[in-house]
C-alpha cells in the first residue's frame, strides 16, 4: 500500500507531474525512514498570503515562509492520543507556498521541481521529528534530505 499522500493544490497552478513528483519523494522518504504501510500525510499548496496567515496564526510570525509542518504526533496540552490497531498513523500536514518555491528556485539557481521537492521532503522530515536547531541536528536532517532528493534525481 505505501504511504497515503493527500495533495490539495489551492493555487491551481501545479501540473500533474509536480504532484506525482511530490508523492514519489514522500514515498521514498517513508521507505528510507522505514515507516509502516499505514501512514498518512496531507500536503497543501497555497499562495503567499495564505502561508503568511498560517505562519502568523500558528507561529506568531507575520511573514511569508516557504513551508510549514503541523505534526499530529506532537501532543499538546490536554490532547488525547488516539490509538488503535487498525487506525493509520496520521503524520500531519505540510503546507507549501508555491510562489515562494518558484522565487527560491530562481534565487538558488535550480529547477522549480527541485525546490518543490526539497520543501516537501523538508516538511515531511519535520513531521517525523527531525529538526535543525543545532548543528548536529541540521547535519542529520539535511543529509537525509539530500539522500532522498538524490535518489529521485533532484540533485542541485
Amino acid at each position: 500500500m505505501g504511504l497515503l499522500v493527500e495533495c490539495i493544490d489551492e493555487t491551481k497552478t501545479l501540473h500533474e507531474n509536480d504532484i506525482a513528483l511530490v508523492r514519489q519523494l514522500l514515498e521514498t522518504a517513508a521507505k528510507a525512514e522505514k515507516l509502516d504501510d499505514k501512514a498518512e500525510v496531507s500536503i497543501t499548496f497555497v499562495d503567499n498570503d495564505k502561508i503568511r496567515e498560517l505562519n502568523h496564526r500558528y507561529r506568531g510570525k507575520d511573514s511569508t515562509t516557504d513551508v510549514l509542518s503541523f505534526a499530529l504526533e506532537e501532543m499538546g496540552e490536554q490532547e488525547i492520543d488516539i490509538v488503535g490497531e487498525k487506525l493509520p498513523r496520521l503524520l500531519g500536514d505540510i503546507v507549501i507556498s508555491v510562489p515562494k518555491a518558484r522565487e527560491q528556485a530562481k534565487e538558488y539557481g535550480h529547477t522549480f521541481e527541485r525546490e518543490l521537492g526539497f520543501l516537501a521532503v523538508h516538511g515531511f522530515l519535520h513531521l517525523l521529528g527531525y529538526d535543525h536547531l543545532t548543528e548536529n541536528d541540521e547535519k542529520e536532517m539535511f543529509s537525509k534530505q539530500k539522500g532522498i532528493l538524490d535518489e529521485c534525481g533532484l540533485q542541485r
